[in-house]
């Protein structure tokens, strides 16, 4: 699903004013820890790791493990928060405006092949971590953070 039930729910009474939105990134790697899970959005084309928007009342280690089943089709298990930041505010192309808190998670595959398995990606794929893809800078800096398998989460100044 593109856009949660309760956020068109809120865009009813809001119309497109800024909403303040808590999402997550899911860094999974393989066991071997030697490959990471990408997937191609269908609305940009850019390649990122699974990202999304927590539920109402969901816990975030949830979403993120929710998030990769829904958009990569794999099995995962939340290792860790790994890194906390505020995002620039966003206009979306039907014009609502977000602001999001992203809650990064170093995740572990447990299963299963990828596919884009919703409508929100159009590949979902494995990449050697020597090789990884043309991705953003937060992305490439959150997946440097997972490399360094440090115990503590980043937070930004």
């Amino acid at each position: 699903m593109a856009t949660p039930e309760f956020v068109l729910a809120l865009r009813e009474r809001v119309g497109h004013d800024l909403l303040w939105m808590s999402g997550i990134t899911a860094v999974v790697l393989d066991r071997e820890r030697t490959r990471m899970l990408a997937v191609r959005r269908a609305d940009s084309g850019a390649w990122t790791p699974v990202t999304g928007i927590i539920d109402p009342g969901e816990q975030p280690a949830t979403a993120a493990i929710r998030e990769v089943a829904e958009e990569a089709g794999v099995e995962c298990t939340a290792l860790r928060l790994i890194d906390v930041r505020t995002l620039a505010p966003i206009t979306h192309a039907n014009g609502d405006r977000a602001q999001y808190l992203d809650l990064c998670f170093l995740c572990e595959h447990t299963g299963g092949e990828p596919y884009p398995a919703d409508e929100e990606n159009t590949e979902a794929r494995w990449f050697p971590l020597d090789q990884p893809p043309p991705m953003n800078e937060r992305f490439r800096e959150q997946l440097q953070i997972a490399l360094e398998d440090r115990p503590e989460a980043r937070f930004r100044p």
